[in-house]
């Protein structure tokens, strides 16, 4: 085909956010706005993120909220200073594999109260804001408070995996939970005005009296009470013993650039394994969408990922290969493994369960950016609402095996193998925040999104929305790829043995991502929202 002005125009739909104000990109452009309110009023990134999570909680309560657990990232601007937060909750000390085996479990629960473990994310909130806060705490529920309590709209996105028939089957294990997120005994329609005053009053409790009412209040009395009347066994004291531990982010140089994720429990560092696996060849010039580019991302996250499945856990209680795995010289061996004509089908893996989560991206006018992913993994968690107070409790054990000689074995008192994961990069004066969700998905998405930057030259918004593939575990060669792909590249892919499934132009299998960026010589913010999900960059006003 040819262009009569063929540098005119782009290929991509949205345009970036820029400004030298603050920006708030989350999935829901409500939340968005509350964050960008937030920083209008003086207040800090982690300010903004925090308000902004607290509305997310309410407009996409599938995803995120009280009861899951939180990872972040957060870079200070005065000092050049990336600091990381693991508010990630253990499991209740009572729980093991055999307790699960006397309660006819064979293997690790994926709903119901056996899954839930410790909700780490207010303590963590409670932690940033502490350290990094500018505004008064009850400040910050003010918009979350008033959307729990008088209602919003429900959009696309949300009402899309609202009602797919999965979440619906794990809203009815629970009375509480499909009494209240199963109005008239289905999901709210798309437009639907949602209510949940229950949500607005754990709000006004946590605004109110902190953080603690969670871990040691009446929050906490309601999660207490909730658990044990479906046989549960977390105690007052797992609650209240609970501390979200700040960490060192871990990081390699990928082309000249330094790319940070947190250390595990998570899965961050199979993004960089990734990462400098597909560095050790050149990247294609002809573009990211070509065959012999995606075969090569699609072998080297299968490289990576059986690793991290193979290591990944709670490193205070095993030791975790980190420096190993993400070694240049182990990059090269594995990259050797990759077979430029043929897809590997049989690298060995064991299997993660798919999860939904909440990322946003923060950069106030100072340039401080939050990189701040929060989950309750699977759409609504376990299943279980909290008594009175409308929100679900996490999944989160399911992370957990059985499997009594891996690292990852369920353990009482031990944080699970966790998939969400915050993003930073930088080089010289051009920071950049990002992350892009969907349980396994994740580590994949973050190379696709750092090499589409890097190695072509896309800005933050056009590497965000560029089509993308997607695979849940390293077996096999199945892979998911969104239909913008050129068919000549689909052809090729499936010539080399891959099994292509073709998705919409843009669909939530591929995550939904959010990314900021600071440039610290010119003092511009730039910001960016994928357009597979309902949200915006939206920019502070003077």
């Amino acid at each position: 085909m040819l262009f009569a002005n063929p540098g005119f125009g782009r290929n991509y739909g949205r345009s970036m956010v820029i400004t030298q104000q603050g920006i708030v990109a989350t999935s829901q452009a409500l939340a968005s706005q509350a964050g960008a309110q937030i920083l209008a009023c003086g207040g800090s990134a982690i300010d903004a993120a925090i308000a902004a999570n607290a509305v997310l909680g309410v407009v996409e309560p599938m995803m995120d909220g009280l009861g899951g657990d939180l990872f972040v990232l957060y870079w200070e601007a005065k000092t050049g200073k990336l600091t990381g937060l693991n508010a990630s909750g253990p499991t209740p000390r009572g729980l093991s594999p055999e307790f699960l085996s006397r309660n006819g479990c064979d293997t690790m629960p994926t709903v119901g109260i056996h899954c839930v473990t410790v909700p780490g994310a207010v303590d963590g909130w409670a932690k940033l804001h502490q350290r990094f806060g500018k505004l008064a705490w009850p400040q910050l529920f003010k918009a979350s408070i008033g959307y729990a309590e008088h209602g919003f709209p429900v959009t696309e996105a949300i009402r899309e995996q609202w009602a797919l028939p999965a979440t619906v089957e794990r809203l009815q294990t629970h009375p509480g939970s499909a009494r209240l997120f199963l109005p008239s005994g289905k999901p709210p329609f798309e437009g639907d005005l949602f209510r949940n005053p229950d949500l607005a009053r754990a709000y006004r409790l946590l605004a109110s009296e902190g953080s603690r009412a969670l871990y040691e209040g009446e929050i906490a009395g309601a999660i207490l009470s909730t658990s044990q009347s479906q046989g549960g066994t977390m105690t007052a004291d797992d609650l209240a013993s609970f501390s979200a531990e700040w960490v060192e982010p871990i990081s390699i140089d990928y082309r000249g650039w330094r790319i940070y994720e947190l250390p595990p429990n998570g899965q961050g560092m199979a993004a960089l394994e990734m990462l400098n696996i597909m560095e050790a060849s050149p990247a294609a010039a002809d573009g990211p969408s070509i065959s012999s580019e995606l075969h090569k991302r699609i072998e080297a996250m299968k490289l990576a990922y059986s690793d991290v499945y193979r290591y990944c856990a709670d490193p205070r209680t095993c030791d975790v290969p980190v420096s190993r795995l993400l070694s240049k010289e182990h990059a090269r061996q594995q990259a050797a493994l990759i077979d430029p004509a043929r897809a590997n089908g049989e690298v060995c893996a064991c299997d993660v369960p798919g999860s939904d989560t909440t990322y946003l991206a923060v950069v106030d006018r100072d340039g401080n950016i939050a990189s701040w992913i929060q989950s309750i993994y699977s759409n609504f968690g376990s299943g279980i609402t909290v008594e009175g107070m409308g929100f679900a409790l996490h999944s989160r054990g399911a992370g957990f095996t059985l499997d009594p000689k891996h690292p990852n074995v369920l353990a009482g008192g031990k944080r699970p193998f966790h998939t969400i994961i915050p993003g930073f990069m930088e080089r010289g004066n051009r920071h950049i925040g990002f992350g892009i969700m969907g349980g396994p998905n994740q580590p994949l998405a973050h190379a696709q999104f750092v090499s589409n930057f890097i190695d072509y030259g896309m800005n933050i918004q056009q590497a965000l929305e560029s089509p993308r593939f997607t695979k849940s575990t390293p077996a096999g060669c199945d892979v998911l790829i969104e239909s913008r792909v050129p068919l000549e590249t689909l052809q090729g892919l499936a010539r080399r043995g891959h099994e292509i499934a073709v998705r919409r132009e843009y669909t939530q299998e591929m995550g939904r991502g959010q990314a900021v960026m600071h440039d610290s010589k010119t003092a511009v913010n730039y910001g960016a929202s994928d357009p597979r999900a309902d949200g915006a960059a939206t920019p502070e006003s003077i």
